[in-house]
């Protein structure tokens, strides 16, 4: 059975979608911890991270510094943190975080509520500064 995120590439779910080529996918995270909370995605359903093969792995992580650099032009933070967990969906993915603490990174943490209309404006935002 097709992962939720290969249903979003697909096109059966929407998303907050800030970026995207012919192998990867950048969109909005709908249980942030912060806001600009993304995720980036290979479009290929695999699993684990580690069994991307090598240029698909360093194709993701150059197209996720692009994405972190953008994330860091709009929104309020010091750093944009990474995290590869892997756990919640069996689709290799990568979080991009805005931080202000080494605590803002604890996924024990409650995820933010947000509107549709603060998605939408902070997904345009990140996108703008590509």
């Amino acid at each position: 059975m097709a992962s939720i995120f290969t249903k979003i590439v697909n096109g059966e779910i929407p998303c907050y979608k800030i970026d995207e080529n012919e192998n990867f996918l950048a969109f909005l995270d709908i249980n942030p911890l912060a806001k600009g909370h993304t995720l980036v995605i290979p479009k290929k359903e695999i699993d684990y991270i580690f069994d991307l093969d090598d240029k698909l792995f360093s194709e993701m992580n150059l197209f996720a510094k692009r994405i972190a650099h953008a994330i860091d032009k709009s929104v309020d933070c010091k750093r944009v943190g990474i995290a590869v967990v892997g756990l919640e969906v069996p689709h290799a993915h990568i979080h991009l975080i805005p931080l202000n603490d080494i605590g803002d990174l604890n996924f024990a943490n409650p995820k933010l509520k947000l509107t549709s209309e603060e998605l939408e404006l902070i997904a345009r935002t990140i996108a703008s500064n590509l």
